[in-house]
């Protein structure tokens, strides 16, 4: 969608954006929250490219997500995926998964693009249920994808699929450990 921008009007935006600041994880209720999840893909290195298929410029699917060193206290886990660069004022919502089961696990390539059973999807910033692939504007530069893991201390009450406002208040009230793993992506 965003790849239609024409690219002087990316370069013109190229200042536009959030930043880390405004994501969920910059929350002041969730800055305490000791960062002791390890969250990582064996897709891309933190703070790495993300390969072309996980994108709009590629099939779009979701990227493979490992993680560990989860508390012994948690009742759930919650992932939320924002892109910190938009053209926006506020960050992009690109997946909310909540209900995961408290322990080392993994979300395999494409599972929250197929809708997998057992996985609880939220609403991204286009309100549907799914990942939302990569699709910076032409020009803006190198956008940060943003992988926000976090371990509750009770279980959640998000209803089907919720939505980012409801993800920080929830995060705010039951968050105990977090984790994250950045990717990028600028389309040229």
């Amino acid at each position: 969608m965003l790849e239609h921008i024409p690219e002087g009007v990316g370069h013109a935006l190229h200042d536009v954006r959030p930043g880390l600041e405004k994501l969920v994880w910059a929350d002041p209720a969730l800055v305490a929250i000791p960062d002791t999840i390890r969250l990582t893909s064996p897709a891309f290195e933190d703070g790495a490219a993300l390969p072309v298929r996980f994108t709009d410029d590629g099939v779009g699917i979701s990227p493979p997500l490992a993680w560990d060193n989860i508390p012994d206290a948690a009742a759930e886990l919650l992932l939320i995926v924002e892109d910190a660069d938009p053209p926006l004022p506020s960050p992009l919502v690109h997946a909310i998964v909540h209900r995961l089961t408290p322990a080392p696990g993994f979300l395999t390539e494409g599972e929250l693009s197929t809708g997998e059973p057992g996985v609880q999807i939220g609403r991204n910033s286009y309100l549907r249920t799914d990942w939302l692939a990569p699709d910076p504007p032409t020009g803006h530069g190198p956008h940060r994808y943003v992988f926000q893991l976090y371990a509750l201390g009770a279980p959640s009450d998000l209803g089907a699929h919720p939505g980012r406002s409801a993800v920080r208040d929830v995060l705010g009230a039951l968050a105990i450990a977090r984790g994250r793993l950045i990717g990028t992506y600028e389309r040229r």
